[in-house]
């Protein structure tokens, strides 16, 4: 007999708990430290019991990378519709860090835990993913780079997509991964984070750009 619509809402709220315990769990104790078993612990639930939605650690990081990745593409293709390149770049950067603040354990295990994609090598369907503007944020990103490539918005000596992309990219994250594993900390008089990102977006896009001062419209 087919599940109700109940026991599936059920079954996926019991899912969802044990991906947000794994997820902290992982974070806060790295993964090769976290067991099956500590995980059906940390919900009241016995390791047999979860083996109904998982069948094991290793399931449970890649479907936790989905879901991530997929909510930080989500809140990308927001600005889909934002014309110009440049200003749609701009607004990449800054919704970027405002992601890893409002989601830092989504932030950390995605973008903070070494050899990632070793631990939780992707599927086929993931690699397809990864090359979808509109299912993946690095895809979307370098597809916005290059439609700033082609209207010759960058120098002349810029032409590498995936060379912008990436030094864009690290840029922000320099900004997100302070936020959140030293924003609370005495010894530095931080400035506020809004201030930090547009600074830092700004300062990019201006070394990058033929004509610096067309950002200052969008800024």
């Amino acid at each position: 007999m087919a599940p109700s619509e109940r026991q599936i809402q059920e079954q996926a709220a019991v899912k969802e708990k044990i991906l947000s315990s794994a997820r902290e769990m992982f974070v806060r104790d790295g993964i090769e430290a976290v067991s099956l078993r500590k995980i059906a612990e940390s919900i009241g639930y016995t390791a047999p019991a979860l083996y109904t939605h998982f069948a094991d650690k290793g399931e449970i990081l890649a479907e936790l990378c989905r879901q991530d990745f997929g909510a930080l593409a989500g809140h990308f293709n927001k600005l889909a519709r934002i014309a110009d390149p440049v200003e749609r770049i701009y607004r990449i950067g800054l919704g970027y860090i405002r992601f890893a603040h409002e989601h830092p354990n989504h932030y950390r295990l995605m973008f903070m835990t070494p050899n990632l994609g070793k631990i939780a090598p992707p599927s086929e369907a993931d690699i397809a993913a990864m090359n979808d503007p509109d299912q993946d944020a690095y895809a979307f990103l370098r597809h916005t780079v290059r439609e700033a490539l082609d209207a010759g918005r960058f120098c002349s000596e810029y032409k590498d997509a995936e060379l912008l992309t990436q030094t864009l990219w690290a840029g922000v994250h320099g900004v997100a991964s302070l936020e959140i594993t030293h924003g609370d900390c005495p010894w530095c008089d931080w400035r506020a984070l809004d201030r930090r990102s547009k600074v830092m977006c700004g300062a990019m896009l201006r070394g990058l750009l033929k004509n610096p001062d067309e950002l200052e419209a969008t800024l």
